[in-house]
């Protein structure tokens, strides 16, 4: 018989994980749209690991918006903005073709 307490322990952990991708920070409304017909002729990803690295032969690993000479961000936060996006925020962790 499954007590109460073997229920929790065995399903607890396995909730947290289920919920954890959920609870990550909604872009904000201001966010670049990695659809957007500048950001798909850029290779603009909100994460540059995610970059077409057969498309944008450019891209080394490490390089992220927040390491960009153009990134407008403070070093702290997730998203910053951009100059070759104006208007637009993009994700720290982000990468285009602009990389400098």
């Amino acid at each position: 018989m499954t007590t109460r307490r073997t229920f929790l322990l065995c399903w607890l952990p396995v909730a947290g994980v289920a919920l954890s991708g959920r609870l990550q920070a909604a872009p904000p409304a201001d966010a670049l749209d990695e659809h957007d017909a500048k950001a798909e002729s850029l290779g603009y990803r909100h994460d540059a690991s995610l970059v077409d690295k057969d498309k944008f032969p450019a891209y080394s690993p490490g390089q992220t918006c927040d390491t960009c000479q153009v990134f407008l961000g403070d070093g702290a936060s997730e998203w910053g903005g951009c100059p070759i996006f104006p208007g637009k925020r993009v994700n720290a962790k982000g990468w285009c073709s602009a990389y400098q």
